[in-house]
């Protein structure tokens, strides 16, 4: 197949990999990507991937068969209706089912129509009404901006000024969310798509704080790691666990779209916490997540090609349910100097070759470029090291020798990504 990845960052990198990764002779091509993904794909680097008719116009020129969509912000600017409309085959929710991500409220709306358990919530346009929500609430405050703040645009804290500055920082732009806080181990869950049929991934854990512990501010993800053994004791397997949240979560949100005529095809990402009252929905995002994906995919068996031509082409149904490695995987983020507040840009890495060159380690690019024949950072996270492994000790093992060949000044990275289920 002749395929176009949209999105420029780590996961869109895996999601190329593992095109690759199938053999199977596919053209891949990617806008606007990065150092990286130039390695394994055709870069259309001029592609504004945010304009649905500039992306529809390519993808009919070069005769594409799938549009695969990455990131957030194509979605929310209708990129995928755009292709629909051409009859081009595109992994990725319209404008309308999209809001599950771009609007934190809409999330909202559709689980309490869908009967989906998720915690309580406040929408509040004043400062007032942020006011009296935190205090409804209570401590710890969570504070959510409504739209989309590349993963930035939540945080939980005890000091009730910090959550004020948030929101202060986001109510000019329009309403947010006050939350009760949710308190329990957190779990990733992806979900394919055609509006009708889903078919769940593998589990993953990710680690959203910027230090050891769960330390520092809110990130984008500085790790993860899949599958998760510890749901046995809770659940019985793993197989039990995705069987509740596909019952209870996706198929009803996936029903309750396309009731109200706004079906979703694409990735649906469920943020679950599993509280002492049971499973709860964080949030729904509306594509693959950063950086789980980069775990989940490098155990899956199943062709992606395959999967996600039968969601765009609305024949999942024809799919059996996805098949994945029993390998550990971990990824541990490495991040500029600053980030996630004002990350420091421009400078040289070093190193990769040696990295990638560890057994069982492949790297996946967020925010990389070449210039002057070097390599250097982008961004704030700059790149994934991913690592399979038997057990989670030699997965961990392989990931931070491979990321201790890596150098970047005044780089930063967790050392404790996978730590427990290691032990």
């Amino acid at each position: 197949m002749r395929i176009l990845v949209l999105g420029s960052g780590a996961r869109e990198h895996a999601i190329i990999l593992a095109l690759r990764a199938e053999d199977a002779g596919h053209e891949v091509f990617a806008a606007p990507a990065n150092a990286g993904i130039a390695a394994d794909a055709a870069l259309v680097p001029a592609l504004d991937i945010t304009a649905p008719g500039a992306v529809t116009e390519y993808a009919d020129e070069e005769r594409i068969d799938l549009v695969i969509v990455g990131p957030e912000a194509p979605l929310v600017a209708g990129v995928a209706d755009a292709l629909r409309q051409r009859g081009i085959p595109v992994f990725g929710p319209g404008k309308a089912a999209a809001q599950l991500e771009g609007s934190k409220a809409f999330a909202k709306r559709i689980m309490e129509a869908a009967g989906v358990p998720t915690g309580r919530a406040v929408r509040a346009h004043t400062r007032a009404e942020v006011e009296a929500a935190l205090d409804e609430y209570g401590a710890p405050h969570v504070v959510k901006a409504d739209g989309l703040a590349a993963g930035k645009g939540v945080v939980v804290t005890d000091d009730r000024a910090a959550a004020l500055a948030h929101a202060d920082a986001y109510l000019p732009s329009g309403p947010i969310l006050i939350e009760e806080f949710l308190s329990g181990p957190e779990v990733s869950l992806f979900f394919v798509s055609d509006g009708d049929t889903v078919r769940a991934l593998s589990p993953a854990q990710d680690f959203k704080r910027a230090y050891d512990g769960d330390a520092g501010p809110n990130t984008g993800g500085m790790g993860a790691y899949s599958p998760l053994p510890w749901l046995a004791g809770a659940f019985g397997g793993e197989e039990e666990f995705v069987a509740e949240v596909t019952r209870t979560v996706a198929e009803p949100v996936i029903r309750q779209l396309d009731a109200e005529g706004t079906p979703f095809i694409g990735l649906l990402y469920a943020g679950l916490i599993l509280t002492e009252h049971g499973i709860k929905v964080i949030e729904f995002n509306a594509r693959f997540g950063d950086p789980e994906t980069q775990v989940v995919l490098a155990r899956l068996a199943t062709p992606l090609s395959s999967l996600l031509m039968a969601a765009a082409s609305g024949h999942l149904e024809d799919e059996p349910a996805p098949q994945f490695a029993e390998a550990a995987a971990v990824t541990v983020v490495l991040a500029s100097e600053g980030y996630p507040e004002a990350p420091v840009t421009g400078r040289p890495l070093h190193g990769l070759e040696a990295a990638a060159a560890v057994e069982g380690v492949h790297l996946a690019h967020a925010a990389t470029a070449e210039e002057d024949g070097r390599l250097v950072a982008t961004g704030g996270r700059v790149l994934n090291v991913v690592a399979l492994g038997n057990t989670f000790f030699e997965a961990r093992d392989r990931a931070y020798r491979a990321l201790a060949e890596i150098t970047l000044e005044g780089s930063h990275h967790r050392t404790d990504i996978a730590a427990q289920v290691a032990e």
